[in-house]
């Protein structure tokens, strides 16, 4: 969701940051390598040294240490963009409110196996919705659709494939949207 989240800042929302636009895709590889391909790649190794029984992850024990291992991606990432002081603070911003939610995520996932992948596409509504809200020349409607059908497909096919029970599927909506819709508000400002 980082991806889907910077996509939009970046690209769809040019007025959300002043980086130069020589920067933009440079960063947002960045955002693609350190918060999708290099955690992906470590919880698949992870599987294939057994120290993971499934990447599905149908226990609460079996989350414990790949959630641990994405978060400390998402810190460091979020660290890195902070020491980059010469960049706009809406990135590593944006990153630390990313990064509050997969903590939050993380911390509760020792307990009880909430919604990772609602986490995620609660935090982009939230997203699409403050991006809609602050920026007039944001044509909401198409990224508020998609978000809402991907809401409604990643929620459908949880309860489906019965990864989590309702109940899991919409404390991890809340989360990601409430943390991302606080955050957000507040970094635009």
């Amino acid at each position: 969701m980082p991806t889907l989240v910077y996509g939009m800042i970046l690209f769809a929302v040019p007025e959300a940051t002043s980086i130069p636009e020589e920067f933009k895709e440079r960063i947002f590889f960045l955002i693609i390598l350190s918060t999708l391909v290099i955690p992906m790649i470590s919880i698949i190794g992870l599987r294939l040294s057994g120290t993971v029984k499934s990447l599905h992850m149908p226990e609460v024990k079996d989350r414990r240490i790949p959630f641990l291992i994405t978060t400390a991606y998402f810190l460091l990432t979020t660290w890195f963009l902070y020491q980059k002081t010469d960049l706009d603070p809406v990135l590593w911003l944006g990153m630390a409110v990313i990064c509050t939610s997969v903590v939050i995520l993380t911390g509760i996932s020792f307990f009880w196996k909430m919604s990772a992948h609602m986490t995620g596409t609660g935090g982009l509504l939230a997203v699409v919705l403050v991006l809609g809200n602050k920026f007039p020349n944001f044509e909401v409607l198409y990224p508020l659709l998609g978000a809402l059908v991907l809401c409604g497909v990643v929620a459908t096919s949880r309860l489906l494939l019965q990864a989590h029970r309702p109940l899991e599927v919409y404390i991890g909506l809340a989360t990601g949207f409430i943390v991302c819709w606080l955050g957000f508000n507040w970094i635009w400002t």
